[in-house]
């Protein structure tokens, strides 16, 4: 059975260096360079769990780095505004988390000229959300879809195709083009954009700044095959890139889209532009240098190998939950055979299984349902459990027995009084009309903090909660969307077996 990996393998400081400088070249050969951010430009969590040392706020910073030759476009697609798009790490609507980035990029001074609403048809949910973003003061502006895009250039560059949309004025030497999620229509605003500098006569560049999959590692080494669990949604499909290998000889690592659209994407720039263009493979137009920041290989494989474990738990949970189709699952299922994965394999899983087994052959629970077990694992590798029950969920039992063991308290004393908990059960029971009276991590922890007030043993337990930072968990049943929000603020990393935790369609 694998530790939880505790080492450092990347090197921020060395990263953002190299990057910094590679960008700032890449400038000089333009007037304007539009640079498509990929992936999460704050808050990088996938990142940070594969790259053990990784900032996972280490993109903001190289921009706040640059922030005085930078500003920033943020996209969004109309449809994903529509259906109320989750973004899965942090629980909330693409619209919210437009917002939330607009605040935090203010916050690194960072210069956000506008949103742009691709592929805009009208619709009436994104036009509320215009709205709200105007009447704060922010630009926005709409893009229409384009007949044809991405592969007839002639219809694209021309006044019914980029000429029909928004030509954005920026002020700064790099734009960074960015967005909540995939689709969300960035290479068409860095074209677009592109479209209208040539119009004007200026001198425009295009490159792209995509994490992962990293271009000088090795096509199968655990940290490639790691962005592939996390897109198995997508399709995404690491692949050698055959047009940098046919010019320079020399073997690099992109993944499928973007080889397939390469000879599209650089004969339109070809167009727009009106000369031959400098890039001779996709991985010509990327400015990533994340892979000289390994420096220790043996902790990035282990780490990565983790992160697959946990893309695994996902993506059966999501198909459980009726968030996706069958084909992510059997990739996922694939990728864990091709690197010889069990789910045994992560440290806090067999724990959590073992103690509900136990709980159902007691015949404690309806044995049609599996009896909800947490177990947490420690950054010292103890392993915590808890379990569910009328008083409180499995969430909540595992994170206050975690925190007493933290304190070295003992099971046996009583953390929280029953005359702070039985109101507020009472509370969810008959005033708020709650058919599930137990209480979740967020109830219990409003507890704990109130009772710190006059009880010394509960303020020792409530300061050690920054200590489950960086924490793995499992569950053998599938949360409820409170305690996903509250462990992911405690920074505990968690994964659940696909079982429902009852029969209940809307409390769960």
């Amino acid at each position: 059975m694998w530790k939880m990996v505790k080492k450092i393998g990347f090197d921020p400081k060395k990263y953002i260096e190299e990057q910094s400088k590679y960008i700032l070249e890449r400038v000089n050969h333009y007037d304007k360079l539009y640079l498509e951010f990929g992936g999460k430009l704050i808050g990088d969590m996938h990142a940070k769990r594969v790259l053990p040392g990784f900032d996972q706020d280490a993109k903001i910073k190289l921009l706040h780095k640059l922030k005085d030759q930078t500003e920033i476009i943020i996209c969004v697609y109309s449809g994903d505004i529509e259906r109320n798009k989750i973004r899965g790490d942090y629980g909330i609507t693409y619209d919210m988390d437009i917002m939330r980035l607009i605040d935090e990029l203010s916050d690194y001074e960072l210069a956000v000229n506008s949103v742009v609403i691709t592929r805009y048809r009208g619709q009436p949910s994104t036009k509320i959300f215009i709205n709200k973003l105007e009447q704060r003061g922010m630009k926005v502006y709409t893009h229409r879809e384009i007949e044809g895009y991405p592969v007839n250039v002639d219809q694209i560059v021309s006044d019914e195709g980029f000429g029909q949309n928004d030509y954005i004025p920026t002020t700064k030497p790099i734009v960074v083009v960015t967005g909540p999620g995939a689709g969300s229509g960035k290479l068409a605003t860095c074209l677009n954009q592109l479209y209208h500098e040539s119009r004007y006569g200026h001198t425009g560049g295009y490159s792209k700044f995509e994490t992962f999959p990293v271009w000088n590692i090795p096509l199968k080494h655990p940290l490639n095959i790691a962005y592939e669990a996390a897109t198995v949604d997508l399709k995404d499909v690491n692949m050698i890139d055959s047009f940098h290998y046919d010019y320079y000889g020399e073997v690099a690592i992109n993944y499928n889209r973007d080889i397939e659209t390469f000879p599209i994407i650089k004969r339109t720039i070809e167009r727009i532009t009106g000369r031959e263009s400098e890039f001779h493979s996709p991985t010509d137009m990327g400015v990533n240098r994340i892979g000289f920041g390994i420096i220790d290989d043996e902790v990035i494989q282990e780490a990565s190998r983790q992160e697959i474990i946990r893309r695994y738990f996902e993506t059966e949970s999501n198909y459980k939950k009726g968030l996706t189709d069958i084909d992510p699952v059997n990739r996922i299922q694939m990728i864990m055979e091709e690197l010889d994965l069990r789910p045994e394999h992560r440290v806090c899983v067999k724990p959590a299984r073992e103690y509900s087994e136990r709980l159902k052959q007691s015949k404690e629970w309806d044995q049609e349902f599996t009896p909800p077990v947490m177990a947490l694992e420690l950054t010292d590798g103890q392993i915590i459990t808890g379990r569910g029950s009328e008083l409180m969920d499995a969430s909540a039992s595992a994170v206050l027995n975690a925190i007493k063991s933290l304190a070295n308290i003992s099971d046996d004393i009583l953390l929280l009084s029953p005359n702070i908990l039985e109101p507020i059960q009472q509370l969810k029971a008959n005033e708020l009309s709650g058919r599930i009276t137990s209480l979740n991590v967020s109830e219990i922890l409003i507890a704990l903090s109130i009772s710190a007030v006059t009880n010394p043993t509960a303020q020792i337990a409530y300061s050690k909660l920054w200590e489950l930072k960086e924490t793995q968990a499992h569950s053998t049943v599938i949360l409820n969307k409170d305690d996903e929000q509250i462990l992911r603020s405690l920074g505990i990393s968690f994964t659940c077996d696909p079982n429902f935790p009852s029969k209940n369609l809307f409390y769960v």
